[in-house]
């Protein structure tokens, strides 16, 4: 198989089946699902701070070096500030077309412009995904079928996690399995861009790894956790944090040496 179809294959299985894996709870009846849902946002928060800073942030001060740890610092910090600005955005169009009747409707359209901020995240970061199978495929196809593997198992959980937060939004199954598919798949345009273009596409990569950290960071920080306080009670709380716990544990399971 040539370089290229290699590439091709595992960025393609790596979106299907992360996709497919996660497009699974559309599977679970009505009751049940509205049951689970709050228990998956809380493990989804665990998966996306140690995507965030277990997996991309090491990675991406690996890849800059110690002389520019600042400099993907600073893409995070920018990165975040980003995030909040097209957040402040989403609220303020629809606070000016008056939808906002009760804290309801404003923790609704909250839970929306987080969906969108994941699926940015989430397509920035398997475009990049993509980079580095098609960097190892270029290396050697043993090092290729590795990373591919690698990346696949990596993107499983965070890839369910996304589901949720999409669900939390309010977004209908079908729009959301859809939706999480195109993303899953953007790995694909990263492989082929980075075929073509690898030592431009490595330059920038710490710190658009960096910048998909800031997107992880931000939902789980700014949109989840917050989320989770609304439930107070003794019970929740302490399935919260193990949950949480799981999702980071699950991350750092996978992405050891």
């Amino acid at each position: 198989m040539s370089v290229i179809a290699s590439i091709l294959a595992f960025t393609t299985l790596g979106g299907i089946a992360s996709a497919a894996v996660a497009g699974a709870v559309l599977l679970l009846p009505a009751a049940t699902r509205s049951r689970f849902l709050p228990h998956l946002v809380s493990f989804a928060t665990g998966a996306l701070l140690g995507a965030a800073l277990l997996g991309l942030l090491p990675e991406a001060l690996e890849r800059a070096g110690p002389a520019r740890g600042e400099a993907v610092g600073l893409a995070v910090t920018a990165g975040i500030l980003l995030f909040f600005i097209l957040e402040k955005l989403m609220l303020w169009r629809h606070s000016h077309e008056g939808e906002f009747h009760d804290h309801g409707a404003l923790q609704l359209h909250r839970d929306k412009a987080s969906a969108m901020v994941v699926l940015l995240g989430d397509g920035i970061h398997n475009a990049l995904d993509g980079v580095l199978i098609a960097a190892a495929f270029m290396t050697s196809t043993p090092l290729g079928m590795v990373t591919g593997i690698a990346v696949i198992v990596h993107e499983i959980p965070q890839e369910v996690g996304s589901f949720a937060v999409l669900l939390n939004s309010g977004m209908s199954r079908g729009r959301a399995l859809l939706l999480n598919l195109f993303s899953s798949l953007t790995s694909i345009l990263g492989g082929i861009l980075a075929y073509f273009a690898l030592g431009e596409a490595l330059g920038v990569l710490p710190y658009a790894v960096a910048i998909a950290a800031a997107s992880l960071l931000y939902v789980a920080m700014a949109d989840l956790i917050p989320g989770l306080h609304r439930r107070a009670d003794a019970g929740a709380s302490v399935a919260q944090v193990l949950l949480i716990s799981l999702g980071i544990g699950l991350i750092a399971w996978i992405g050891r040496d």
